[in-house]
């Protein structure tokens, strides 16, 4: 089963995944919040969080992208663009 492109970003539903997958609470990950800096997300998680989002959205990363994402507003950011692309 193939997951369907979603075509809009609810910014709140990406901080909940992204707390999810990272185990902490949504509260904590703020606009600017480095996921490796300040939440301690080592290169294993964050391939596994990459992953969950490509799933959840329909789209897929390149490593340069995967390796700049490391906050949320650049999550967010870059998953607007793929979601603009594919749409």
């Amino acid at each position: 089963m193939t997951a369907q492109p979603i075509e809009t970003l609810d910014p709140e539903d990406l901080r909940q995944t992204l707390a999810e997958v990272i185990d902490v609470d949504a509260t904590e990950i703020g606009e600017a919040t480095d996921f490796v800096d300040e939440l301690n997300v080592d290169s294993l998680l964050l391939l596994e969080l990459v992953v969950v989002l490509e799933k959840k959205y329909g789209v897929k990363f390149s490593e340069r992208e995967m390796r700049t994402a490391r906050t949320f507003r650049d999550a967010h950011a870059l998953l607007e663009r793929k979601l603009a692309v594919s749409a």
